[in-house]
């Protein structure tokens, strides 16, 4: 029990009235939770739902038939994450300085909760990506970029509705102020929610304060170039040279790489679109899985996401042109990251939690979004000590190829 309590020797309060310090929770409020069933069954670490996603296909150049192989992919969200609020106090204390003041406790440790909540799931901004616009030192601070941004998401392949921009909150005045143009309010909604921005080029725009920094390797830190020395078969690791020599820290999970253009003797690559691998005009961009060291002679072997294919006829087909020694990539600098993702494709589940048996034991949840925390309540028998408990299990996903992380430079977040 806590044996440091600091309280008030009154017995009555005057409440001040004043509102929480709220963050900007537009990630909780915008993802999909709508599993079939999953928000009304009780659940425990480890939890795991399965959905499906769209099969890719390759087509043939005549009316003869050639079967292909069929792959159902799947994509699990796991609820893997568990917090507390927890606080106790004496018998005295309760009855004499908090008993009325409840409320206000539960409020703010359920406030508490819901910023950790919405700080792992605006994660996936970075982790769940592997396209991406914006160089981490350039600020993102006119329509003009992000009409670009939303052109490289759409020419890749993007559903048509429910593009949701997640924008840093420190860059959404320079974005405002540079044009004529507004972001357009739907003046019937309610607009109590001050993450709401509003609509432009058919998408909604959110802001956060709670968006990810991704802390890059060496590599991205120094802007090194790195140089193709090979790729495996399966298209997962390239060998690199250049990284600098034995550096145990020259690349981190979650890096992001992209070939340049313009390197003498070599074809500049392009993705092909995810549908119907066409040319389209996105440069080829992957992240980096694990964390990898450089060797001796500055050579680097970085497994990456997605594989890049070129083998015409393959469903998995992505890119213009075979990776070739001599190629050259970029590593991203640590930056804040924000997002476009489209399609509902930001997925969060948080189920209810069993009682607390023999505890009296609460369980409030949001019929429309599925998300439920819980609180339970005891003595123990004998002591002095009455303790309160606010908890939540959670777990978050994104579907990468729905997604494209807006890169802002660290002193835009």
């Amino acid at each position: 029990m806590a044996t440091s309590n600091i309280l008030q020797q009154v017995q009555t309060y005057q409440m001040s009235s004043l509102a929480l310090l709220q963050n900007l929770s537009c990630f909780i409020y915008t993802a999909n939770t709508k599993f079939k069933d999953f928000e009304k069954l009780e659940a425990n670490l480890g939890s795991t739902v399965t959905f499906d996603l769209p099969p890719r296909f390759s087509s043939n150049t005549s009316l003869v038939a050639t079967f292909q192989n069929v792959q159902q992919r799947v994509q699990n969200l796991t609820v893997g994450n568990a917090y507390n609020v927890a606080y106790a106090f004496s018998n005295q204390e309760f009855i004499f300085n908090v008993e009325q003041y409840m409320d206000r406790f539960g409020k703010s440790a359920v406030a508490e909760l819901g910023a950790i909540v919405e700080t792992d799931v605006a994660s996936n901004c970075v982790t769940n990506t592997y396209r991406f616009y914006g160089d981490g030192v350039t600020a993102i601070n006119s329509y003009g970029q992000l009409s670009q941004a939303l052109a490289f998401f759409r020419n890749y392949g993007s559903p048509r509705n429910d593009i949701k921009v997640y924008l840093s909150d420190l860059a959404v005045p320079s974005i405002v102020n540079s044009g004529l143009n507004q972001f357009v309010i739907d003046r019937n909604e309610e607009i109590a929610n001050s993450w709401m921005i509003g609509d432009y080029d058919n998408a909604s725009f959110y802001r956060s304060n709670l968006l990810p920094t991704h802390t890059a390797g060496n590599v991205g830190v120094n802007g090194t170039t790195l140089t193709v020395i090979s790729i495996s078969s399966d298209g997962t690791q390239i060998t690199f040279s250049g990284a600098g020599t034995s550096d145990a820290s020259a690349i981190f999970q979650y890096d992001k790489l992209q070939f340049q253009d313009n390197v003498s003797g070599q074809p500049n690559l392009r993705f092909l679109t995810f549908i119907g691998h066409q040319p389209s005009g996105n440069p080829v961009q992957v992240q980096a899985t694990a964390a990898a060291a450089s060797d001796g002679s500055g050579h680097v072997v970085v497994t990456v996401f997605p594989a890049l294919i070129s083998s015409a006829g393959d469903q998995n087909q992505n890119i213009n042109n075979a990776i070739a020694s001599g190629m050259q990539v970029k590593v991203l600098p640590t930056h804040r990251g924000g997002a476009i993702m489209g399609g509902d494709s930001l997925f969060l589940a948080m189920p209810r939690l069993p009682e607390e048996v023999p505890f009296p034991t609460a369980n409030a949840a949001d019929p429309d979004t599925g998300v439920a925390m819980r609180m339970y309540y005891g003595s123990m028998f004998g002591q002095n000590q009455r303790g309160f408990v606010n908890d939540v299990i959670w777990g978050s996903t994104a579907v990468p190829e729905y997604c494209m992380e807006l890169v802002f430079p660290p002193s835009q977040g």
